[in-house]
């Protein structure tokens, strides 16, 4: 195996083509730099220079290992750099996981100004339900969650990005947006419903169950995605109750209806993370962000 001081000292000499305008270049001594060609040679397996008392000379091996071992070098004099940029947040990755709600509101702003704050941070996004990146959050798989309560305050810091209300997704021209007031339980008591998975998004399910006393004999679909619930009633087969935010969908075919509720803006999503912070991007991006403990 060759050494980076066996590369340095070959380097010098390709460059120079001069064992004696090399050395002093490297401030050493000939013999010395003449050892260490010979060992790279040997570890190499090929000759690499020509020598003769007159001239030095790069062999066809010789040409094809300077361009590598240039790259090599500015590899190694950039490794501690890179080592230290990770260290202190300034590189590195950061795994983020995301609802799908989520991914059309508040994420695009949030990777906005991480972005700005840390332009040499890659980020992996990881679309999960809640329980998942919460799974991820325990086993270091992720670094950052932006997922719905509850979770576990002992074990996860959290920052509540934004409340939103629950609103009733009908298709256009449905007799419901003709009222102008705020749809009550009574008014869906003969409306197919398009629900929230009890499994898959247990937060707007049992969001959903506290608000309205829900006829069950009336669902006619059950998914776990917004977009999913949006489109189906775009598609006519029937109302859904979705957070505020899935207005910015934009599907083409549906209105969004103000549901009669005790509670104003029940909808939470918060960034979580893990109380043990092993990421130094992380902690930096917590910064920037300027995430509180909620």
């Amino acid at each position: 195996m060759f050494t980076f001081d066996q590369l340095a000292g070959f380097i010098a000499v390709a460059e120079e083509l001069h064992f004696g305008r090399a050395a002093e270049r490297l401030n050493m001594t000939q013999p010395p730099l003449s050892r260490q060609i010979q060992k790279l040679e040997k570890a190499v397996g090929a000759e690499l220079l020509e020598r003769d008392n007159r001239k030095v000379e790069l062999t066809a091996a010789g040409r094809a290992l300077l361009d590598e071992a240039r790259r090599l070098m500015a590899l190694a004099d950039r490794a501690p750099i890179t080592a230290r940029r990770i260290a202190s947040g300034r590189s590195g990755l950061l795994r983020i996981g995301f609802t799908a709600a989520s991914g059309f509101s508040i994420l695009g702003p949030l990777l906005e100004e991480i972005a700005a704050t840390l332009p040499d941070v890659d980020i992996d996004l990881q679309e999960l339900v809640t329980g998942e990146q919460i799974a991820g959050l325990q086993s270091g798989e992720l670094d950052l969650g932006l997922a719905r309560p509850p979770f576990d305050n002992e074990v996860f810091n959290s920052h509540l990005l934004y409340r939103e209300a629950m609103v009733l997704a009908v298709p256009s021209g449905h007799a419901l947006a003709g009222l102008t007031r705020d749809i009550t339980e009574e008014d869906l008591r003969d409306e197919p419903l398009i629900m929230h998975s009890s499994t898959q998004a247990r937060y707007f399910y049992d969001l959903v169950v506290r608000m309205i006393s829900i006829q069950h004999a009336n669902v006619v679909h059950t998914v776990s995605q917004i977009l999913t619930m949006v489109s189906l009633v775009a598609a006519k087969r029937g109302v859904a109750f979705v957070p505020h935010s899935a207005t910015l969908l934009g599907v083409h075919g549906v209105e969004f209806l103000p549901l009669q509720s005790s509670v104003n803006d029940p909808v939470e999503l918060h960034a979580i993370w893990n109380r043990s912070i092993t990421n130094p991007a992380l902690a930096r991006a917590l910064r920037s962000l300027e995430f509180q403990e909620n």
